[in-house]
């Protein structure tokens, strides 16, 4: 998508875990406990991948999309299909897309990646830009008004 940014990767964190299991340090148990919320979640509004279960090796995993943002409101914390966020992407100025991987035979689940998406990123630069001459803008104001109100 165009307006994804600060793309954080939890990439290293399920290896680290997935080695912690097969050391024996934590059990399948520890693992492998996905809410009944969120397994619904993946039922109804997940992406099916091709990536088998790094645990039971027999089902498909599925991505589960969760926005969060104060523009939300009473939609934060739900989960939305992929299709569904370039929309909102194009409607909202700013919002945190949490993207959680789920097992639907064994219950794995883990947090796979998180970003920003919305309108603020599409004009980055200019904003930056723009920001700047309107904060010169800004500060100069009280100057131009006090000019004025000696000139009375």
């Amino acid at each position: 998508m165009r307006t994804q940014r600060q793309v954080v990767d939890y990439s290293l964190q399920k290896r680290a875990v997935l080695r912690e299991l097969l050391a024996g340090r934590i059990g399948t148990y520890d693992v492998c406990d996905a809410s009944p919320y969120l397994k619904n979640a993946a039922r109804f509004h997940g992406e099916p991948t091709e990536d088998r279960c790094p645990i039971c090796r027999s089902e498909n995993l599925t991505r589960v999309h969760y926005i969060y943002g104060d523009e939300l409101r009473q939609s934060a914390g739900q989960a939305r299909t992929l299709a569904e966020l370039p929309e909102l992407a194009m409607t909202l100025r700013e919002f945190q897309v949490f993207v959680v991987e789920v097992c639907p035979g064994c219950d794995w689940n883990h947090l796979v990646e998180q970003y920003l998406l919305g309108r603020d990123g599409l004009t980055g630069e200019n904003e930056s830009e723009q920001g700047a001459v309107g904060a010169t803008a800004m500060a100069a104001a009280p100057v131009d008004r006090r000019r004025r109100e000696a000139q009375r």
